[in-house]
């Protein structure tokens, strides 16, 4: 059972959404958000990063988020975001590469969490969550949604789909520089309302494809209250987050990058390599794609890494063992286990300053550019994993390595926003 609720959302005057509206606070530096903000001062990024507008202040002094709470309630009385008068819920689309995404937009429980109806497949890092814990509290809001999957057979997308037709007017719409469309269309028909509630109640889990952090830290906001003997019910024990169909999503492969290889030459890091896989040539590969096609017999019986070094690409192969569990057959998990900590003794994938990542919708080309200009030495391309698959291990409450998958779509900030208190 999977408890959803309605919510009087905060959301850009129509005219100002495509001001306001910004890409999610974990996929910018401090820099790139700065940079986007001094020809944007509408952007919600004054909220999502506010460190970006105290760069000589350390990133957890108190100032940092009290400058987040101004610069959100200062919207608000300009009145360039506005309250909606009563509860709903929200239709996200999103339109891109000539795909289009719809998701259902609505508050979730931190019991929920709790108890694992909403199951996670990624560990989260203390650093990150006592961020966005204390942002959280001390905006009083949950301003990035948390992108949610949820096992369908087709009705309920049918019936999220039902819900807005070619004529309706979006209630929000941004225009992003790659050349998407984000738009929200806000549902307020009680019939309707009831019955995507009841839907909900009937699902066994929902899935978190995308902000663990933010996920975690609405908990922990909730937590600390009950610990300090405050109320922590209502609103305070509720977050943003937007379904989608787990097979209406798209996963990309999540690309590494090595500084060095050690010790090892180029040719002895291949040989060593060998004991592991089977190492062939490749050849040229199309640069505008973002993943590289397997030549390998039966790749669905294969792990399959490729790998740029040299100048040249590899197609690295290894069989499957039809009797490892589901964490084991990620070709992410054999790389690190046998590669990047067999080999180069990489040992903390999250920490270590050798190993760098590459995230989602990137052409390949971009991966041979930053080995080519000699800021790394190696990359290893890697398949998108099933979505099933990690459906599969937030089941058996495994844990994937970090950086394994890249869900799209990735949403907005700043587009509808929940508060508390």
């Amino acid at each position: 059972m999977v408890r959803i609720y309605r919510f009087s959302g905060v959301r850009p005057e129509r005219s100002e959404a495509q001001a306001i509206a910004a890409v999610p606070y974990d996929v910018v530096t401090a820099d790139e958000a700065r940079a986007i903000i001094a020809k944007n001062n509408k952007s919600f990024l004054r909220v999502s990063r506010p460190d970006a507008e105290l760069p000589d202040i350390p990133a957890d002094d108190q100032r940092i988020y009290d400058r987040a709470r101004e610069n959100f309630t200062a919207l608000m009385n300009s009145r360039q975001m506005l309250r909606d008068p009563e509860p709903g819920m929200y239709v996200y689309r999103v339109r891109q590469d000539g795909d289009s995404f719809l998701g259902i937009g609505c508050c979730l429980d931190v019991d929920d969490y709790r108890n694992t109806s909403i199951r996670r497949h990624e560990l989260t890092r203390y650093d990150k969550e006592e961020d966005r814990t204390r942002h959280i509290e001390s905006t009083k809001t949950h301003n990035g949604p948390v992108v949610l999957l949820y096992r369908d057979t087709g009705e309920i997308f049918s019936f999220i789909k039902s819900l807005i037709n070619p004529e309706s007017v979006p209630d929000g719409e941004v225009k992003t520089p790659d050349g998407g469309v984000h738009q929200i269309f806000r549902i307020t028909d009680p019939a309707h309302l009831d019955r995507l509630e009841k839907t909900f109640a009937s699902i066994p889990a929902l899935y978190i494809a995308d902000g663990h952090h933010r996920a975690k830290s609405a908990v922990n906001v909730a937590d600390r209250r009950i610990v300090a003997g405050q109320p922590a019910d209502g609103e305070v024990s509720r977050f943003l987050g937007v379904m989608f169909a787990h097979n209406k999503v798209k996963i990309h492969g999540y690309s590494r990058l090595l500084v060095n290889l050690g010790t090892f030459t180029h040719d002895a890091f291949i040989e060593n390599l060998e004991k592991y896989f089977e190492v062939r040539p490749y050849g040229r590969v199309n640069g505008r794609e973002f993943n590289i096609r397997p030549k390998c017999q039966k790749p669905e019986n294969n792990h399959i890494v490729h790998m740029y070094l040299g100048g040249q690409w590899y197609e690295c192969t290894r069989l499957i063992d039809k009797k490892a569990k589901p964490l084991e057959t990620l070709d992410v998990a054999v790389l690190q286990t046998y590669v990047l900590e067999g080999l180069l003794g990489i040992n903390d994938p999250r920490g270590d300053a050798r190993l760098q990542y590459l995230g989602g919708a990137r052409p390949v080309a971009d991966l041979e550019k930053l080995v080519d200009m000699g800021q790394y030495q190696l990359a290893f391309a890697m398949q998108p994993v099933k979505v099933e698959t990690v459906l599969s291990i937030a089941d058996g409450g495994g844990v994937m390595p970090p950086k394994s998958t890249w869900f799209e779509p990735k949403l907005l900030s700043g587009l509808v926003v929940h508060t508390f208190d």
